[in-house]
């Protein structure tokens, strides 16, 4: 991991696409600004957990719902 040290209005540069500037800093908490490709996805990391959570519980699948498709094939 890079640990970098930054002031108000100096930014990091990652690859030729995206900018991390530092907007503000109040006692415990710093305010950043992103400057990145639209379809480079920005999440706070707790909002991607999230995400990615429900990713996950959208593809698990019931075959339940597979043997009631089956049966209602096999009776027409």
């Amino acid at each position: 991991m890079l640990v970098l040290t930054r002031k108000v209005g100096e930014r990091i540069q990652i690859g030729d696409d995206i900018s991390i500037t530092i907007m503000e800093i109040k006692g415990k908490q710093v305010r950043v600004g992103i400057e990145a490709p639209a379809q480079v996805k920005v999440h706070r990391e707790e909002i991607y957990q999230r995400i990615r959570q429900e990713n996950i519980n959208a593809a698990q699948v019931d075959l339940t719902d597979f043997d009631r498709v089956k049966d209602l094939l096999a009776n027409k």
